[in-house]
């Protein structure tokens, strides 16, 4: 693979601990027109470790985009969310948070903690394809994303 076509990769970081959505948010992701990796951690240790490079993770590529769940084993989405925004080398990765709560107080601590979008996951599955697609539009194709 060339230089050119791997800066022209995106890079979307699940955080995610049930199965079924990983394999559900993949197959929504899975004939998109934008060159993408899709990397999954199942649980907040692991994805901070990922982020920050350490251990098992050490060289993985810088996300595009994060796709977080709050109710994750180990170290809580909410958590993970604080250290990312918290992080003056992580702080600028967008960060949406994916995730089956409808609770206000979710809702308004995410964005105390400046989550850059907030979505509750359907259950539906033509709605949750509708949804990622409708991420993956606006956050792989419109947005001018930071490049560090």
């Amino acid at each position: 693979m060339s230089v050119e076509t791997d800066e022209k990769h995106k890079t979307i970081f699940l955080v995610e601990d049930n199965k079924a959505d990983i394999r559900l948010i993949q197959e929504a992701l899975k004939n998109s027109a934008i060159p993408h990796q899709i990397v999954t951690v199942r649980d907040g240790v692991d994805a901070m470790a990922y982020l920050r490079q350490e251990g098992k993770y050490a060289g993985a590529p810088r996300p595009d985009l994060i796709l977080l769940d709050l109710n994750l084993p180990k170290k809580d989405g909410r958590e993970v969310l604080a250290e990312i925004k918290t992080d003056p080398k992580l702080k600028r990765i967008p960060v949406v948070v994916l995730t089956t709560s409808h609770n206000d107080e979710d809702i308004f601590h995410s964005y105390d903690l400046h989550v850059n979008c907030y979505i509750t996951k359907s259950r539906n599955l033509s709605q949750l394809f509708q949804i990622v697609k409708g991420i993956e539009d606006f956050w792989l194709s419109t947005v001018t994303l930071p490049v560090e």
